[in-house]
């Protein structure tokens, strides 16, 4: 069983503001919200390898940090899309190129600007699909849900019925790469995560679900810094 952690960094961090892409930008030891998420999964046991999804325009500076840390696990930088599926796409293909490739692969999406995912939901995760072929991170919600209608309340959902999703996002490549390939042909593709893609292109896979921290917070404005 082969592991390989595909962070993604290809966006351009818009709603941070500034004209650095938030995974580039510091927390408050000096280290870059990109390096923290990579430290993770380089640490991570169940890991064999690591590639990093950049925007094109940040590859450079992309290789500068991989080249001044000492990680031992990325191999490779590869190119983003405009969107996340994109970005998830790009590396599914880069991996699907290796005719040598182990048959029994799975592919962990995370967030890069995610840089405090703990080693308990990595090995929660890595746990999980020794019998599932697709897994995600998730955390209850607490608040509760209105739907709403024009400004207005509609309706108030059970909120025991939802919960708020993580990642990474973890799939065996024989059940994701298939789901990737039917959304291309299908062509406008509105799925947010790779879970959505799945379960649109690929239904018959059950995903199974772990526990998340609340610690694990995706890193989208200003104030979250």
């Amino acid at each position: 069983m082969k592991h390989i952690a595909i962070i993604l960094a290809g966006g351009t961090g818009s709603r941070v503001g500034g004209q650095t892409p938030k995974q580039l930008l510091p927390l408050a030891d000096g280290r870059s919200i990109l390096e923290h998420s990579v430290d993770a999964f380089e640490q991570a046991i169940p890991i064999h390898e690591i590639v990093i999804v950049m925007h094109p325009e940040w590859i450079q500076e992309a290789e500068e940090i991989v080249a001044r840390n000492s990680w031992h696990k990325v191999k490779q930088i590869i190119a983003g899309g405009s969107e996340r599926w994109e970005s998830s796409w790009n590396a599914i293909s880069f991996f699907l190129k290796d005719d040598k490739k182990d048959p029994d692969t799975f592919y962990w999406f995370h967030d890069a600007a995610r840089p405090f995912v703990s080693q308990d939901i990595l090995r929660r995760v890595a746990e999980a699909l020794k019998s599932h072929l697709a897994v995600t991170v998730a955390v209850p919600v607490t608040d509760t849900l209105y739907q709403t209608n024009n400004g207005k309340v509609s309706a108030i959902r059970n909120r025991k019925e939802f919960m708020r999703a993580q990642t990474p996002q973890a799939f065996h490549y024989l059940v994701i790469g298939p789901a990737y390939m039917r959304a291309i042909e299908k062509g406008k593709i509105e799925a947010t995560d790779d879970v959505g893609i799945l379960m649109k292109y690929n239904p018959e896979v059950e995903v199974c679900i772990v526990e998340g921290d609340e610690a694990n917070k995706k890193i989208t404005y200003k104030e979250d810094l």
